[in-house]
């Protein structure tokens, strides 16, 4: 075979930044080449009239302020060749992950940029790990006119013979009968000790309070007491005890010696990764640690093989074609299809602008089980066969919810009888999403699609519930009766442009009416202060219309739930009579359409106990309240929504006394001050018919050395020019490493378009959550990849996030992060102690923030909040013995830049010792 023309490599790269923007020049010597500044106009003009190497073409828009450049973007082209693989998506980042220097300026990495194209379009010149069909994939991807594919396929070997396509490769999950129930055992103390020694290595540093943590983390394993009474531990372990092997060690000692299953539960998808990589210590071997364990999810987190069939063959088009082409090569190589988290790289789907990878998992719940041609391969089914099978879970709060609460309703199903609730602070936020309720537009238009399917012409794969039952109904006359009566019953809710209807005062049906009043209640009640965000009111004091239209709304879903019942009741008679037809595909396709049922039947019954309420008393367990939800003044849903006043009651019903062994631990469990009460209150074992042991240890750093509180006493409230003159000379003062955290998403903005340029001019780049086009994951990546950059963001950065080392040595806050006076709010507030209340949340917060900054024992950092008005009472939310100065902007830069701790400070008394375990 003679060998092919081979595609010039790309000569032109363009690297933006808000310092500035750079070309790159390949010269005839491809190792000499040349850089120049642009002009934005210029640059502009250039992209437009020919394909340019760059990396992000999303990020590099924005920059320009073009956001439809397009071009040759480097990031893709890894994608193609190395899928699965991680690269931070810089290009010091991608350097790094390619054998590379490192450039150190900005006209640098341009430069870097071409010589990152050639090592990438390098390895497709020989075997590489992820050839297996690349040669397919490259052609189908030039028939789409992706800019990289002929330099692809000029430079690849075409395979000596046809390659398997990846629905063929992926390999079959197996049925294997059920687990056994688990033996019935006790772990010793000692035992868990020695297994922890074995866990962290022969060698290691011996930590007294990550030892006694072990040893109080086995009584959560002992047998129970009775039915309904669990053993539960409440831990806490300050941040650098090592807690996460510290309950490792006997839940995979009881797992091991037991034979049964322990869920290990987080918060956060950065923890749940953290966790998978941990396991390794206790199972070294891939092969044996794949098999016992198992990361589970919900199903929308995992790719669906229908959906992405669907895509491959004429779903998609366009950008959306090339994103299903990149992640068929994912699908080839991952280890589990997860899309959200996993393997994936989380900045590849934000490179297409959110272009089809929503369609590319099951986000409605409209799997055809069995009826699927993929459905042996498939990776949700699969996960959750391993899940079943391993030894540990390690699972997420919401998902464990969901699962504790269906295992109750199943007939003879086994409650989840293991569990350790990581990030345990978080349970009562879990728990209070988990068992809420909402009739709203965007939920009830969802049921609809559910039943009914698409009402347009559409080119996705949608199915309603008659198309995905047509053949099982076709057999069962009294099934078929019921199935036209849901669809029938379906046509009462929202439809296609509901919202429109509504703005406009022309609502249809019963539920579209109820919205309509719902929305003028709001409407009427609402203050100028509530303008271009979501508003709400309480569902108290109606009277009137929207009384009349709750009654109208509740005969509606009764005509609707009933048939659903029926058919329910139906497809059971079908699986006990098990008449000739019923082989495995097809009673795991009724199973499947059951548990839809009585998930979606379980979801209206809540909505009728709702309506229930529209004009009568309050319910004392409930918080009500009608809501308009908004985005900059721009209204996308309306409702009625429904809170526990106390979500630890449903949490401590469903979830923990149906249980063996509870462990609920965290760094920040009893909050500041060491209140053991809030901890059982916010994690719902207060409602317990059992004792609740507890243990704490407390944090080894020595946190008056280690870090200092600055508070500013000069930076006026709502002067946003001030604000952000504080935050750049703050970030320049760290010379970056600077985590900025808001409590509003406006003022974040604002910030950010203020300072960015002038931060980029002195080399110090800055990335913000909700402004730049990457995932959250993706930015907290690159800001712990460069130390010499800041991140911004909201809530989701002041907890949960691992930073250790020099990338974070600053956390500013600019307010003080008080609680949002939401409806729900208000009345959890007047039963909780009022200003108490408010003061308890703000201390919780301020401890996650301030936990960002001492990940490990030789970090440094300090801890600014913008606040003058920082009330006194507030400031036991940080460690014993951290200094507290309150000072001015200018002293805040002065000590920030030197780099050191001042050691005159107010507000608490010097550290206690630290690392003793104690239990309580």
């Amino acid at each position: 075979m003679d060998d092919p023309v081979t595609f010039p490599l790309p000569p032109l790269a363009l690297h933006a930044t808000h310092g500035g923007i750079w070309l790159a020049e390949r010269g005839p010597d491809p190792d000499q080449k040349s850089v120049r500044g642009l002009a934005r106009g210029e640059a502009i003009a250039l992209a437009a009239e020919r394909p340019l190497v760059m990396l992000n073409a999303p990020l590099v828009g924005q920059r320009l302020g073009y956001a439809e450049i397009s071009g040759l973007d480097l990031l893709e082209l890894f994608a193609f060749v190395a899928p699965g693989r991680f690269a931070v998506p810089t290009p010091a980042g991608m350097a790094r992950a390619l054998g590379l220097d490192p450039p150190e300026t900005d006209a640098a990495a341009t430069a870097t940029l071409l010589d990152i194209a050639d090592v990438i379009l390098g390895t497709v010149e020989q075997d590489w790990p992820e050839r297996h069909g690349a040669w397919d994939v490259a052609h189908a991807l030039g028939r789409l006119r992706w800019p990289w594919a002929q330099a692809l396929i000029q430079r690849m070997r075409e395979p000596e013979r046809p390659e398997r396509g990846l629905f063929a490769k992926l390999p079959e999950w197996e049925e294997t009968a059920p687990r056994p129930q688990p033996r019935t055992i006790t772990i010793s103390e000692s035992d868990a000790v020695e297994r922890l020694g074995r866990l962290t290595g022969a060698g290691s540093e011996t930590r007294e309070g990550q030892r006694l943590y072990a040893a109080a983390a086995t009584r959560a394993f002992a047998p129970r007491a009775g039915e309904g009474r669990p053993r539960v531990m409440l831990a806490e372990a300050g941040t650098g005890i090592g807690k996460t092997l510290g309950y490792l060690a006997p839940t995979s000692l009881w797992s091991e010696r037991a034979e049964g299953t322990v869920w290990v539960s987080t918060y956060t998808r950065a923890l749940q990764r953290q966790l998978d990589r941990e396991t390794e210590r206790i199972f070294p071997d891939p092969a044996e640690r794949r098999r016992r364990v198992a990361v589970r999810k919900g199903r929308e987190n995992y790719l669906c093989l229908l959906n992405l069939e669907d895509a491959l063959y004429g779903g998609f088009q366009g950008r959306a074609a090339v994103l299903a082409q990149l992640v068929a090569r994912w699908a080839a190589y991952t280890r589990d299809g997860d899309m959200v988290g996993g393997d994936l790289p989380g900045w590849l789907t934000t490179l297409f602008r959110r272009a089809g990878s929503t369609a590319l998992t099951d986000r409605r719940g409209e799997c055809v089980y069995a009826g699927c041609p993929h459905y042996r391969r498939c990776f949700i089914e699969r996960s959750v066969r391993r899940a079943e099978e391993a030894d540990i879970v390690i699972a997420n709060h919401a998902l464990v919810m969901l699962l504790a609460e269906r295992r109750r309703d199943e007939q003879g199903g086994r409650a989840l009888g293991r569990i350790v609730f990581d990030e345990g602070h978080h349970l009562h936020d879990a728990a209070d999403t988990t068992f809420s309720a909402g009739l709203t537009g965007q939920e009830s238009i969802e049921l609809r699609r559910w039943i009914v399917g698409p009402e347009r012409a559409s080119r996705g794969r949608r199915r309603g519930l008659a198309a995905r039952l047509a053949d099982v109904v076709s057999y069962d006359e009294a099934g078929a009766i019921a199935l036209e009566g849901v669809i029938a019953g379906s046509q009462a809710l929202v439809a296609t442009d509901w919202l429109a209807r509504i703005t406009e005062g022309m609502p249809l049906g019963p539920i579209e009416k109820l919205l309509s009043a719902v929305r003028d209640v709001v409407m009427a009640r609402a203050t100028a202060a509530d303008a271009g965000y979501g508003i709400e009111t309480e569902a108290a004091a109606l009277d009137g219309p929207i009384v009349e239209a709750a009654g109208d709304a509740s005969v509606a879903l009764e005509h609707l739930m009933r048939p659903m019942v029926a058919l329910g009741g139906r497809l059971l008679a079908v699986l006990e009579d098990g008449p000739d037809w019923l082989d495995g595909p097809a009673r795991a396709r009724i199973e499947g359409a059951m548990a839809g049922l009585q998930l979606r039947a379980r979801m209206i019954s809540a909505w009728q106990a709702l309506l229930g309420r529209i004009g009568g008393p309050p319910d004392p367990d409930f918080v009500d309240w009608l809501a308009v939800d908004r985005v900059e003044g721009r209204e996308f849903d309306i409702g009625i929504r429904r809170h526990w006043l106390d979500p630890g009651r449903p949490l401590a019903a469903t979830v923990l006394a149906p249980a063996q062994g509870v462990l609920v631990t965290s760094a920040t469990l009893t909050g500041p001050g060491g209140d053991w009460a809030r901890a059982e209150a916010r994690t719902g074992t207060r409602h317990l018919d059992t004792a609740v042991e507890r243990f704490m240890a407390k944090s080894p750093f020595d946190y008056a050395a280690q870090a200092e509180v600055l508070i500013v006493t000069d930076v006026k409230r709502g002067d946003m020019a001030g604000l952000a003159h504080a935050y750049a000379r703050l970030v320049e003062a760290s010379q970056g490493g600077t985590l900025g955290l808001f409590t509003a998403i406006a003022r974040l903005k604002a910030v950010y378009a203020r300072i960015a340029d002038r931060l980029a001019r002195e080399g110090l780049p800055l990335y913000a959550q909700h402004v730049d086009p990457i995932d959250t994951g993706t930015l907290v990546d690159i800001f712990r990849d460069d130390p010499r950059a800041s991140l911004l963001g909201t809530d989701a950065l002041r907890d949960g996030i691992d930073v250790p080392g020099h990338s974070l040595r600053l956390v500013v806050m600019e307010q003080v992060p008080w609680p949002r006076p939401t409806v729900l709010h208000a009345a959890r507030r007047a039963v909780g102690g009022g200003s108490a209340y408010d003061d308890e949340v703000v201390r919780a917060r301020l401890a996650q923030a301030f936990g960002r900054l001492i990940r490990r024992g030789d970090d440094r950092g300090r801890f600014v909040l913008l606040s003058s008005a920082t009330p006194s009472r507030l400031l036991d939310a940080f460690p014993p013995g951290v200094p507290i100065r309150r000072v001015t902007l200018d002293e805040a830069v002065r000590s920030v830049a030197s780099g050191l701790p001042n050691p005159a400070y107010i507000g608490h008394q010097a550290p206690e010792s630290a690392g003793n375990g104690d239990v309580a």
